[in-house]
């Protein structure tokens, strides 16, 4: 291959992959909104963050936990995490006895 194919394929692929959050990145998310249960913006939120994370990639980790249910936006664009994380409800669930 030539010089320009591979710098061409490199910028390709590295757009691909410019907003990909790593996993410390999408726990830190997690963790800010599992605390706070809701907040009024995006905006906000992403302000209150601990370290400072491109708007983009920020937007994609939302995307990312929507996605998986574990928050869900109101009317008025407020988040809320709705993921169930209860240590109660966990037990519970294990010792519970199934029916048939």
């Amino acid at each position: 291959m030539t010089a320009s194919v591979l710098q061409k394929h490199s910028i390709k692929k590295s757009a691909t992959y410019s907003h990909m959050p790593r996993l410390d990145t999408i726990q830190m998310v997690e963790d800010m909104l599992s605390e706070a249960k809701e907040f009024d913006s995006k905006n906000k939120l992403w302000r209150a963050l601990p370290k400072q994370v491109q708007y983009k990639t920020f937007t994609t980790i939302l995307d990312y936990l929507q996605k998986s249910n574990k928050i869900i936006y109101d009317k008025d664009g407020s988040i809320l995490w709705i993921f169930v994380d209860n240590p109660k409800l966990k037990k519970l669930h294990r010792e519970s006895t199934v029916l048939r």
